[in-house]
């Protein structure tokens, strides 16, 4: 780990829930499960309880959907 990073600065690992999630392992982002792209979990707000996958958006959701 780089000395200026703290612990809880990469990729968190998360239990995806109804309207909540639960941290499995500490982390600052999760990844967009269609785009790969980083969110900050402040930024979380779209995610599948059935597949356990965070999304970056409505857009990148709906193809999650469409494509399942």
């Amino acid at each position: 780990m780089n000395r200026f990073e703290s612990p809880g600065s990469g990729e968190a690992k998360l239990k995806y829930l109804d309207g909540d999630y639960q941290v499995i392992s500490p982390g600052s982002f999760v990844r967009c499960a269609i785009t790969g792209t980083p969110i900050s979990l402040d930024d979380l707000k779209y995610w599948s309880v059935a597949r356990q996958e965070a999304y970056l958006d409505v857009h990148a959701s709906l193809r999650a959907e469409t494509t399942s």
